[in-house]
C-alpha cells in the first residue's frame, strides 16, 4: 500500500502519522499540500495540526489547498481517505465528511487520554478489532462535533458513527467521535490512533485501527 500524508502549513503531526504508517510497512510518502495529483497512492491521510494556524476556523483555509482538489477525486474513486484532528476538521470544511467541528463546549485546549466505544465494528476501519472500547489520546480546542438533526438521523440509519466517546470531553453532539462518509472510505476521528501505537509511549490501543485498513486493503489476510 501507498500512503500519502499531507503536510499543510501548520501541520504538526505529520512525522506521527508517516512513522505509524511505516511502523507497519505502508509505502508512506509526506506531500506537500500545494500537490495537486495524488494519483499514485492508494490512501491518503490528513494530520492533526494547526493548519494555515487554524484562522477564521480549523480547517477552512486549508480546505482551499490544491491537494484538496486530488483528495475529492481519490475520495470519489474509492480510495481511502482519514483525516485525524485537524484533518477531520478539513475534510468537513471540504465537505467531505458531514457536520462540523466547533470549539469545545467547555473553552480550552485539552490534552488527555479517553476511551472511544466502538459502535460500528465493521467499518473498513474497524474490522481488526477484537473489542469494543480503546483508549486513545486527544489534543484539541475545536472537537465538539455537530450536525442538524437530520444529517444526525442519516448518521444513525447508515451506521456512520464509527466512535464515540465514554465520557465526551467537548460536547459533541450524541457523543460522537468519529465518522465516515456513506461509502465508507472517508473516516474523520478527533482522537489520535498514530500516538498509540508504540508500546514505548505505553498505549498501543491504535494499532487495530491501521492493521484494519492493511485488511481492508487485501495487505493483511
Amino acid at each position: 500500500m501507498k500512503a500519502a500524508v499531507l503536510d499543510f502549513p501548520g501541520s504538526n503531526c505529520d512525522f506521527d502519522m508517516y512513522y505509524a504508517l511505516i511502523d507497519f510497512g505502508i509505502d508512506a510518502k509526506i506531500i506537500d499540500a500545494r500537490q495537486s495529483n495524488l494519483d499514485d497512492y492508494d490512501a491518503i491521510f490528513l494530520p492533526g495540526g494547526f493548519s494555515y494556524g487554524d484562522y477564521l476556523r480549523a480547517g477552512a483555509i486549508a480546505r482551499f489547498a490544491p491537494a484538496m482538489e486530488a483528495v475529492k477525486k481519490a475520495a470519489d474513486q474509492g480510495r481511502f481517505v482519514v483525516g485525524i484532528c485537524n484533518g477531520f476538521q478539513i475534510l468537513t470544511e471540504a465537505g467531505l465528511l458531514p457536520g462540523a467541528l466547533r470549539m469545545n463546549a467547555k473553552a480550552g485546549f485539552i490534552c488527555d487520554q479517553v476511551l472511544l466505544n466502538v459502535e460500528n465494528d465493521n467499518s473498513l476501519f474497524t474490522k481488526n478489532l477484537s473489542r469494543q472500547q480503546l483508549l486513545l489520546p486527544i489534543a484539541h480546542a475545536g472537537g465538539n462535533y455537530y450536525a442538524d438533526q437530520e444529517t444526525l438521523t442519516k448518521l444513525h440509519a447508515n451506521r456512520q458513527i464509527i466512535f464515540t466517546y465514554q465520557d465526551n470531553p467537548n460536547g459533541s453532539i450524541d457523543d460522537i467521535a468519529g465518522i465516515v462518509n456513506e461509502k465508507g472510505n472517508v473516516f474523520g476521528m478527533m482522537p489520535h490512533p498514530e500516538r498509540a501505537v508504540d508500546p514505548l509511549l505505553g498505549n498501543i490501543d491504535g494499532r487495530p485501527f491501521f492493521e484494519s485498513i492493511l485488511q481492508t486493503s487485501g495487505v493483511l489476510n
